[in-house]
């Protein structure tokens, strides 16, 4: 069939409402239109099908055996178009929905639990899908499609995705209080030669960070213990191995009272969280709704949370 021929919504339920009524005055009034525009599209669709769909009489319209045959067609088809534009409402109204996002576990630890309570106490009828990811493979992931989005500190991104600062945060010395450094007014880059610390293994942004920071400040890092996540740090400090050269923001949220604190200056080294997606890629109304919940919770401040 030509495309041009092809019919239209209208077409079709000006057909069902005849088919069903019998009648051009009753069809108009199901449809809010007048009569003779009823008879208009009947005769528009029986020209684009090449069949007769009703034999006309003066009280009424009869169908024809064609009309039999096109009648559960066409209510199959308006039927798909209403289920579309209702399944399309609910998405849009946040009914249902899924939104997918990928972080370190680390991370998801700290700063989701109070998003996702909230979340779905908001819109439950839309699902949540974290993925757990190591860091060096948090990019390759929402580049990839894979997600709709990401938390993190992404390295080296390029300008295939954009990022927006979720929390601000910068680097810092985590030990215990009865550490040398502990009770010091402030802790330089410096201060750090010689001293045995726990940092992030090689290959990692934390660690590329750390390296170009005492190499700024001149000073020859001793790494004692190399990690790949932020949460095996805490720990490993906590456990006595030493103090640790990482992101606060996870140091702070631990809340342990064992350990201390100290931002690293000369120089100020920058870790913040960001919310990363795909350039090229919309997000739905459950993600743009996931998003608008996570700044609420978490609202950007300096080195916090």
């Amino acid at each position: 069939m030509n495309p041009k021929h092809l019919p239209t919504v209208r077409q079709l339920q000006a057909f069902l409402a005849v088919y069903r009524l019998r009648k051009l005055g009753a069809a108009a009034a199901q449809l809010f239109i007048t009569p003779s525009a009823v008879s208009v599209l009947i005769r528009q669709l029986e020209d684009g099908l090449g069949v007769r769909l009703f034999d006309r009489t003066t009280r009424s319209l009869q169908p024809t055996p064609a009309a039999h045959e096109t009648l559960p067609i066409a209510e199959r088809v308006l039927g798909d178009l209403d289920g579309l534009a209702t399944g399309l409402r609910e998405l849009s109204e946040l009914q249902r929905g899924e939104v997918s996002l990928v972080m370190t576990p680390t991370l998801a630890s700290m700063l989701l639990p109070p998003v996702v309570e909230a979340f779905a106490t908001r819109h439950p009828g839309v699902r949540l899908r974290v993925t757990d990811c190591a860091p060096d493979q948090f990019l390759p992931r929402i580049v990839g499609g894979m997600v709709d989005l990401g938390i993190g500190t992404p390295e080296q991104a390029g300008g295939e995705v954009e990022q927006r600062t979720l929390l601000r945060d910068r680097m810092a010395l985590v030990c215990r209080r009865d550490h040398p450094l502990a009770a010091a007014r402030r802790v330089r880059w410096a201060d750090l030669e010689g001293i045995a610390v726990i940092a992030g293994r090689p290959g990692y942004g934390v660690r590329q960070l750390v390296d170009v920071a005492a190499a700024q400040a001149g000073a020859v890092l001793r790494v004692s213990h190399e990690i790949s996540f932020q949460s095996t740090a805490l720990w490993m400090v906590a456990s006595g191995l030493g103090p640790a050269v990482m992101p606060s923001a996870y140091a702070r949220h631990a809340a342990d009272a064992r350990l201390v604190i100290k931002p690293l200056s000369q120089p100020v080294v920058r870790r913040d969280i960001h919310i990363v997606t795909r350039r090229d890629r919309h997000l739905s109304p459950a993600g743009r709704a996931f998003i608008d919940v996570l700044r609420e919770t978490w609202p950007m401040g300096p080195d916090r949370p």
